[in-house]
């Protein structure tokens, strides 16, 4: 069985050595055949020229490199559709997934399990907030985005050569990767694990990112907020009423009609603010299906290194031919790809 490992990276010169490492030593005590492929999502900070260097030693290792950033759920689209595996394992560079786990979960799918994803018990080296929100981002995914995506359940899986065809298929400009597959509902186990810290470096996943990408999770696989929005809508029209009920009371039985600014004030904040609430939400699903209309790649790919083909059968992407200065370094480079 050919193994693909794809593993998205964004400056991270110091964790790459070790993990380079560790994957030669796992992979080839196993004797499996394997190639690794690298997709620098735009780094700055010698990243790519390691991973050059690298390929260049190695036939093994494969690189795909950005025109920029695109994000890190766009890398791992571009690994899984070079990636030409039976079986393609998606993974992160800083080591706290382990690679020690993939003869395990090669094991897994060898009983017939297209995707085989690994569920973190424990997450060493993380803080009290950190967990906090994770507990939190999971909880109100699986309440609204899909009820089937596990708990604890990151992107590092492994996926058939069925599964991979399959989420080739969704080309949506806004990618949610665990909302894809659980939306896909193909056969799949979960493999507990304890998670590592990172060997170097630092996340690069603020709490804004984090913020964002809960809300492209949430917006990208469910109408929930523009259903909640029209909720509010009733409860404070509901509130208005109720309202308007005790200013006629107050008038004909109380007769206590004295001019309520503060009330008058109050109200038109409350009404406003759920208007705008409401505006808001539709104008965001507005913009996504503008941006999904505009039907723009996925990704652009400027360069390759041990990677024979520059362009894969697949839609919303673009791969750039070699430069005029580097066509020769490609040709040769090309002429030597092979699945070892």
């Amino acid at each position: 069985m050919q193994l693909s490992i794809v593993i998205p990276v964004y400056n991270e010169i110091e964790s790459l050595p070790v993990l380079i490492s560790t994957l030669r030593r796992v992979m080839d005590s196993k004797q499996y055949s394997y190639e690794v492929i690298f997709i620098d999502d735009g780094s700055t900070d010698g990243t790519t020229d390691l991973l050059r260097k690298t390929a260049s030693e190695n036939p093994k290792i494969k690189a795909l490199f950005f025109s920029r950033n695109f994000g890190h759920q766009a890398a791992i689209t571009a690994g899984l559709d070079f990636a030409s595996g039976d079986a393609v394992a998606v993974m992160d560079a800083d080591l706290q997934d382990p690679p020690e786990l993939l003869p395990e979960m090669l094991g897994l799918m060898e009983q017939g399990y297209d995707v085989v994803s690994a569920q973190r018990v424990t997450r060493s080296g993380e803080g009290t907030l950190k967990l906090l929100t994770a507990k939190i981002f999971y909880w109100l995914m699986r309440k609204m985005v899909d009820e089937r995506l596990q708990t604890e359940v990151g992107d590092f899986r492994l996926f058939s050569r069925r599964a991979i065809l399959a989420i080739g298929q969704l080309r949506e400009q806004h990618r949610f990767m665990r909302g894809m597959v659980a939306w896909l509902g193909l056969r799949e186990v979960i493999l507990p694990y304890n998670r590592n810290p990172r060997v170097a470096g630092t996340t690069k996943y603020s709490a804004w990112k984090m913020i964002r990408f809960a809300w492209t999770a949430i917006s990208s696989f469910s109408t929930l907020p523009l259903r909640l929005s029209v909720f509010l809508g009733f409860f404070v029209a509901a509130c208005g009423l109720g309202y308007a009920i005790y200013s006629v009371f107050a008038a004909t039985v109380l007769k206590a009609t004295v001019p309520g600014w503060t009330s008058l004030v109050c109200l038109n904040i409350i009404f406003s603010g759920a208007t705008l609430v409401a505006v808001g939400l539709v104008g965001e699903y507005v913009a996504r299906i503008y941006e999904e209309a505009k039907g723009r790649p996925l990704y652009v790919v400027e360069s390759t290194a041990n990677v024979a083909s520059v362009q894969p059968p697949v839609a919303k992407a673009v791969i750039l031919p070699p430069a005029a200065g580097e066509r020769k370094t490609y040709e040769a480079t090309a002429g030597k790809t092979h699945h070892v």
